[in-house]
């Protein structure tokens, strides 16, 4: 079964609340022919759009090439969250790659987040970049973890944007009886995710970037020059970048084998009263819990609950996605119980076995960035700057990520599968304790 075509029509935007507010690109047509190039960017969500974006300005000849529409995978589809931090937290990372690496990887975290809300002012005004997340403890323990946390981060970083939240104060920014405290990033933030990628699209194209929808990779020959198949189109580049994440299929086995496909869901509730909207979250912030499948939500420009949550590990999407979110927002505010949700979509998100993502030089001329773990929103966006530094000739960045350990799946792409499913369950189990 193919992910591209399992749960959604070819050349079409999921029917999501992101699809209905965005104002579409008129679509680009298909690659046809031969065609030469410096750069060819296969993928056209964040990294494949960052990346066409930074090389155009540097200078290349880039040729993009989309399966779907730009901006059609999760990019397009998440939860708008932009964090800061990597999607390990310092110390995992200290005791990973030492600490003078944990420290570049915290600057590259920040550099992400700020290159996001640049790219966002300057591109997609209308994403309408917001400042500050929630992390909200949905155990006692995990709120004295959390402010030491943040205290951490403000000795040994230098960082003095968390506000720690004891349960009262929780209480007050997000109404919920499910959480016991946590903390507020006011350096993180959360835009309209869509509306951004169709951004970055314009903006590349702009910059010169020829990009090409309905255009699905058949074969990559990694060679000196590369060779890019569609079927209609025969490309030859230079350098490859690829920007796949959870799409990425057997187009490089070697990346498949440390980054998987997983399924995440989000529906949109009614818009609320103002006064409905002041009873659940108090201030335009983003939240995201401490559970390992986390609840992610957020208020949209329209006071609607956007509320993410729940996950799978097949190919197909359930049958009815608002009901199979409705629990977990009715167990999080169970004041909405029964409100009425008027939208419910799912998206494909390429996770790795650390969480942390893949960058690696297939080849000389071929490289790869994927595997963001649900914290894509800012790391793609500077995973694409990266790609673009790397092909340059400035290398060091890219490298910096590229040596952080990514390891293969358990059984290879056959059996990662069945026993990602259990090792699922028995975190989910781990939540309720």
């Amino acid at each position: 079964m193919d992910l591209l075509t399992a749960n959604d029509r070819a050349g079409a935007y999921p029917a999501s609340w992101y699809a209905e507010t965005a104002t579409p690109l008129p679509p680009f047509a298909p690659a046809r022919g031969a065609l030469n190039c410096d750069v060819c960017v296969i993928g056209g969500g964040y990294t494949g759009l960052s990346a066409a974006l930074h090389l155009a300005e540097r200078g290349y000849d880039v040729i993009l090439l989309e399966a779907q529409r730009v901006g059609f995978g999760a990019s397009g589809r998440n939860g708008g969250q932009v964090g800061t931090g990597q999607r390990l937290d310092q110390d995992a990372l200290e005791g990973m790659v030492g600490k003078t690496a944990a420290h570049a990887l915290w600057d590259l975290s920040l550099e992400s987040v700020s290159l996001t809300r640049e790219l966002a002012d300057r591109h997609a005004p209308d994403a309408g970049f917001a400042s500050g997340i929630i992390h909200a403890a949905h155990k006692p323990r995990y709120v004295a973890e959390a402010h030491a946390y943040g205290e951490k981060l403000a000795r040994d970083y230098g960082y003095d944007q968390i506000i720690p939240l004891d349960r009262d104060q929780m209480r007050a920014r997000v109404n919920s009886p499910a959480y016991f405290g946590g903390d507020l990033d006011r350096g993180a933030g959360h835009l309209h995710p869509l509306r951004y990628a169709l951004g970055l699209a314009r903006a590349a194209q702009a910059a010169g970037v020829r990009i090409f929808e309905g255009s699905r990779v058949t074969v990559l020959t990694q060679a000196d020059p590369a060779r890019v198949d569609t079927g209609a189109a025969q490309i030859t580049a230079r350098f490859v970048a690829l920007g796949c994440n959870g799409y990425l299929g057997r187009l490089a086995p070697q990346v498949a084998a440390r980054v998987m496909p997983i399924n995440n869901f989000i529906a949109a509730t009614r818009p609320l009263t103002d006064t409905e909207r002041a009873g659940v979250i108090r201030d335009n912030h983003a939240v995201a819990d401490t559970k390992f499948v986390v609840n992610y939500f957020r208020f949209s420009d329209d006071n609607r609950l956007l509320f993410g949550g729940t996950e799978s590990y097949g190919y197909r999407f359930p049958a009815d996605i608002r009901a199979k979110v409705r629990k977990p927002l009715e167990q999080i505010f169970p004041q909405l119980r029964g409100i009425a949700l008027t939208h419910g979509w799912g998206g494909t998100l390429g996770i790795s076995m650390n969480r942390m993502p893949h960058f690696a030089r297939l080849s000389g001329n071929v490289l790869s960035a994927s595997g963001y773990s649900g914290h894509g929103v800012a790391m793609a966006t500077l995973g694409g700057r990266l790609l673009a530094e790397a092909i340059g000739g400035q290398a060091e960045r890219f490298d910096l990520m590229a040596g952080v350990p990514t390891p293969v799946f358990p059984g290879g792409v056959r059996l990662r599968w069945p026993l990602l499913v259990t090792a699922m369950l028995w975190y989910s189990l781990r939540d309720r304790v």
